[in-house]
């Protein structure tokens, strides 16, 4: 995840001390404390077509029970886990949501939410602020019409349009989500103008991973120009919105090349600023998928991120959250955990893989089946990362 309004401007947002926090002491160093994304059911009201976790209208067999999932959320208090992110399918679908939410946060675990919007009504967004979620995010892939396509539902961009707005009348942070394909990457403008327009805090533009629904999507991505001229827009217009006194959190997901990207730009006209984006870069660290960030299904599977259900190393029905999230016998686990020596290729040259560590490496295994090799969606050029042709 990069900041590009704390990159360029300064901004500091509500999460930038999990992003760009010191690296952890000696003790923990090997076993990290990440942000943990509970995908607590695959039910879902729409039927989106890059769905990580190929949701569906009905409850799966096999999800976590209300007594399992409050064990699970004791055991990541006692792991000393610093973040729940409440995902799905939609998590609003589960009938005791509400209740393994206040669970949550009686425990002192902070909590957010990811959300389609569809169902928050004023009721429902009364429930968020009185359980203290730290944010709420809404997940859109434009407006209108073109939203409604990629969501399967006539009238889902009102809906969300209407839960979006009755958080922010109740003064609830809400942050925007946007996947990036071919298909909607034009839509990136006017999202940009609904935050301005509706008072959102803060938006987050995601690079496509291939998983889930999205596995086959990987020529529905856009290509290494496209990606290059939508970041400059989104960096530009987030400069613009700054000076215009409009402080908004604006990121991107998924493409580390990003960060790397803004310190290239900045090089060029403000090396002040460069530097200090540089050092953020190196206190960030780069993906963090298995390191700082990790994903439990809604059957109870640990994975390193949520784009990685195809690959599980423990289930907290069977063991505590902690010792699965600790143990690194399994290779691809100990390789994440220090993967500069198991990447090829590009990524394995490159002069920023210490501020990038080796990008989105399920997006590598979809295209090239092998979880080491160069991440396509990487958009620098050979001579950018010093890399010889």
């Amino acid at each position: 995840m990069i900041s590009i309004s704390r990159l360029l401007c300064g901004t500091i947002g509500p999460g930038d001390h999990l992003r760009y926090r010191e690296k952890p002491a000696a003790a923990t160093a090997e076993c990290p404390r990440p942000v943990v994304v509970w995908n607590c059911t695959r039910q879902c009201n729409l039927a989106c077509v890059h769905c990580y976790a190929t949701a569906s209208n009905q409850k799966s067999p096999g999800e976590m029970s209300t007594l399992a999932g409050k064990v699970f959320i004791n055991d990541l208090v006692e792991f000393g886990a610093p973040v729940i992110l409440f995902s799905g399918g939609e998590p609003l679908a589960r009938k005791d949501f509400f209740e393994l939410a206040q669970h949550a946060r009686s425990q002192g675990l902070r909590a957010g939410l990811s959300t389609n919007g569809t169902l928050i009504t004023p009721d429902v967004a009364a429930k968020l602020k009185d359980i203290g979620f730290a944010e709420v995010g809404i997940s859109l892939d434009g407006i209108g019409a073109r939203n409604d396509q990629f969501r399967g539902k006539t009238g889902a961009f009102e809906s969300a349009l209407a839960g979006i707005r009755n958080c922010v009348a109740l003064g609830i942070r809400v942050s925007l989500r946007l996947t990036i394909t071919r298909f909607n990457y034009l839509e990136v403008p006017p999202i940009l103008r609904l935050i301005e327009d509706e008072g959102i805090d803060r938006v987050c533009f995601y690079h496509l991973a291939y998983s889930g629904r999205g596995s086959g999507l990987q020529n529905n991505d856009i290509d290494h120009a496209q990606t290059r001229a939508l970041v400059d827009l989104i960096a530009d217009r987030t400069v613009d919105m700054h000076k215009r006194g409009l402080h908004k959190e604006i990121l991107t997901v998924g493409n580390h090349a990003d960060g790397v990207y803004m310190y290239l730009r900045s090089l060029r006209d403000d090396p002040e600023r460069a530097n200090q984006i540089m050092d953020l870069l190196k206190t960030n660290g780069g993906n963090n998928s298995g390191v700082r960030i990790g994903c439990v299904d809604d059957r109870g599977n640990v994975h390193p991120d949520q784009f990685w259900w195809h690959y599980s190393w423990g289930n907290v029905l069977n063991r505590k959250f902690g010792d699965i999230w600790s143990d690194t016998s399994d290779p691809i686990v100990r390789g994440l955990r220090d993967r500069k020596k198991m990447l090829k290729g590009r990524c394995a040259e490159c002069k920023f893989l210490g501020v990038c560590n080796g990008n989105l490496r399920v997006r590598a295994e979809a295209v090239y089946d092998d979880v080491w090799a160069p991440d396509p969606a990487c958009y620098l050029t050979d001579e950018e990362i010093g890399v010889a042709a």
